[in-house]
């Protein structure tokens, strides 16, 4: 099973990432995850890749590309894969279509969890991490026991410089306007699947099975 997996920031799409990969026994592609092993391990992709991180510049197209098709050979791609955080752009997911057909593969579904702004900045802004720890938390929907302190370690939380209003807002509206036109894109191909990101973690995971089981 190939697929792609979208999400805005504080959809939830980590955890149901992880929920996919063990249950469908893929590789989670993560393009961040890719970028770091290249550049740890001092690949020529790496080392391009970590020119343009280090002067702060996006790293482009076709290097993106190049990094997540040499993921996509590897052996363990062969039965299926989830893509994560790739593509993000129309130009990528053309690219990423040439690429797959040159090693004889085609996405199965593309997966959108789909969350209103609101709750995302909801969400967003009333994350709280513990500083010793690292447990996460929300003051609404996953409160500690005794305000302010983790109920794992009795550490202080804290809230993320930029887990602000303003600051979640622009992150979440530059993500809809870059995504909309690939959510586009697959929706015209057919294989894009909007899920409800709203509803309970195990409820949306529920009918992302009930979306693939027709892949399956």
């Amino acid at each position: 099973m190939k697929l792609v997996l979208l999400g805005p920031p504080g959809a939830g799409k980590g955890t149901q990432a992880a929920g996919i990969v063990k249950k469908y026994n893929v590789p989670h592609i993560s393009t961040g995850d890719i970028f770091r092993k290249n550049i740890g391990e001092g690949t020529e992709l790496g080392k391009k890749a970590k020119e343009y991180m280090d002067k702060g510049l996006l790293v482009p197209d076709e290097l993106v590309v190049a990094i997540v098709k040499d993921r996509l050979s590897e052996d363990d791609c062969k039965q299926g894969f989830l893509l994560d955080g790739f593509p993000r752009t129309v130009c990528q997911a053309d690219a990423l279509d040439i690429e797959l057909k040159g090693l004889e593969y085609s996405l199965d579904r593309v997966l959108n969890i789909d969350v209103d702004k609101e709750e995302l900045i909801e969400r967003a802004v009333g994350r709280r991490i513990c500083k010793d720890c690292g447990a996460t938390y929300h003051i609404k929907f996953n409160p500690t026991k005794q305000e302010g302190k983790c109920d794992v370690c009795g550490g202080d939380l804290y809230q993320r410089d930029d887990d602000t209003t303003e600051t979640v807002t622009k992150r979440i509206e530059v993500y809809l306007e870059q995504t909309q036109p690939l959510i586009d894109y697959y929706t015209k191909k057919g294989i894009l699947s909007n899920v409800d990101g709203k509803q309970d973690i195990d409820k949306v995971f529920s009918d992302i099975v009930n979306i693939l089981g027709s892949e399956s």
